[in-house]
């Protein structure tokens, strides 16, 4: 369980949020600029919040009474709305590259079946600048979860590709999801994505929670 308490003062207004998440995937939607990617730093551990809690499990990222904990001791996936792949990599090595296995020369069980999964095997040897938005798309969650994460959080992580391609990369998502069954954030502006992955929606306004439920396709 990942819960969320974080209070930060923004240029525009005061961020302050409550919410936990299971094992199960939360979509943070609202309009720009209402502090969704905010929490997602938080929870990352790129910004600090002014107060509250982050906690997984009763393991405190941040606290007031704790010290914080660093961005590579939270075991956190992270895909960012530009995918931000290092472009002097090849894709096996940007892979590679957040993976825990000590041996480097060799793919990893989990990574392998990864990579099948997300149909990228042909791409390895290519650099992200040779290959689509759709496959550095798959090619960044592959490393995000090459990292054996304990949460996924995802920033957008669709909005730049087509939509036959988005489609497939919510269908791979949730096949992923299914594989690994831990808590996932994401973010969107598609409410009818939104419906689609969310096993529940928090709509955000302002710094605010205005409401809190299970998505439609639930109902």
């Amino acid at each position: 369980m990942l819960s969320v308490h974080i209070q930060k003062k923004l240029p525009h207004f005061f961020l302050d949020v409550s919410f936990q998440v299971d094992n199960e995937i939360v979509v943070l939607f609202g309009p720009s600029g209402a502090g969704k990617t905010t929490i997602l730093n938080s929870i990352a551990g790129l910004t600090n919040p002014d107060s509250g809690t982050i906690a997984l499990n009763e393991r405190f990222f941040f606290s007031r009474e704790t010290k914080r904990l660093p961005v590579q001791k939270r075991h956190i996936g992270y895909v960012f709305q530009d995918y931000a792949l290092f472009p002097h990599m090849t894709v096996e090595k940007n892979i590679m590259y957040g993976s825990r296995s000590k041996d480097k020369q060799t793919t990893p069980g989990h990574l392998q079946q990864l990579i099948d999964v997300l149909g990228i095997g042909h791409l390895l040897s290519k650099y992200p600048r040779h290959i689509s938005g759709g496959e550095r798309q798959r090619v960044a969650l592959a490393r995000a979860l090459a990292t054996e994460p304990e949460v996924l959080l995802l920033d957008e992580p669709f909005s730049a590709l087509d939509a036959a391609t988005r489609v497939r990369c919510q269908e791979e998502l949730m096949s992923l999801h299914t594989m690994w069954n831990i808590p996932v954030i994401l973010v969107t502006h598609d409410l009818q994505e939104a419906d689609k992955l969310g096993d529940r929606i928090i709509f955000l306004e302002e710094g605010k929670i205005c409401e809190d439920t299970k998505s439609r396709h639930f109902t």
